[in-house]
């Protein structure tokens, strides 16, 4: 779930109930983004997974809800449900990649009318095929570093040199407005969310963590756009 983007508070929720379900009724759970604890009750054993990995995928936090809906209703065994996660970890469903590029085009033409709040029909096809290669440098440089703000600040930067180019072309007229909406599928709004949302809930460590992770990809992303209007 953490890997899939979920709130901290939800992931504590889910663990508790799995393990109250399966008989540990005074089990201890502490979660954080980058690793998750459990210790049953006056045993001396913990279990302690990391996480090296974390993106948004609201398919695996759905799957594995309904996994522990499932369990709680006695309608899987705890072996069962062990094999189900193992299963939806190793095989969890995805949009195909030309969906999300397509996607990743639609919704920066889409927001490129909301923000600037007049449906520029001259740069909308600008808008759509600058967000999509965004996406695209950014989906394929993510594998290649362990950083992610890289993969952001590459994505940023495709932008910014396609929106130039394409209104030097003339197949746009406005750069700010193409910039602004092609840039959104990068802007983490999730991560965002999720700080708010867990330490409205108490998740103070888990909170502020996500919400600097959330800053920097979006410092990330602001200084690849501010290359382009520094150096063109």
């Amino acid at each position: 779930m953490i890997e899939g983007g979920s709130e901290m508070y939800r992931v504590d929720d889910t663990m508790r109930r799995i393990a109250v379900n399966g008989g540990a009724q005074d089990a201890l759970v502490f979660t954080t983004p980058t690793g998750i604890f459990i210790g049953l009750g006056n045993e001396s054993k913990t279990l302690l997974s990391p996480i090296d990995k974390r993106s948004i995928d609201m398919e695996k936090v759905a799957q594995v809800n309904q996994l522990s809906r499932s369990f709680a209703a006695h309608e899987l065994g705890l072996h069962e449900l062990h094999e189900a996660l193992h299963h939806l970890d190793q095989n969890t469903p995805f949009f195909p990649f030309w969906l999300q590029v397509l996607a990743a085009g639609v919704c920066s033409t889409m927001l490129m009318v909301v923000f600037a709040q007049a449906y520029d029909w001259f740069d909308m096809p600008l808008a759509a095929v600058v967000g999509a290669l965004g996406f695209i440098a950014y989906a394929k440089i993510s594998p290649l570093t362990r950083v992610r703000f890289i993969s952001e600040l590459g994505g940023a930067f495709v932008v910014g040199v396609t929106a130039w180019a394409g209104v030097k072309l003339g197949v746009g007229r406005n750069l700010d407005n193409v910039i602004i909406g092609a840039v959104m599928p990068l802007v983490p709004g999730v991560a965002i969310t999720n700080s708010i949302r867990d330490m409205l809930a108490g998740h103070l460590l888990s909170g502020i963590a996500r919400g600097m992770e959330a800053l920097l990809s979006a410092a990330a992303i602001g200084v690849g756009i501010a290359l382009i209007f520094r150096f063109f």
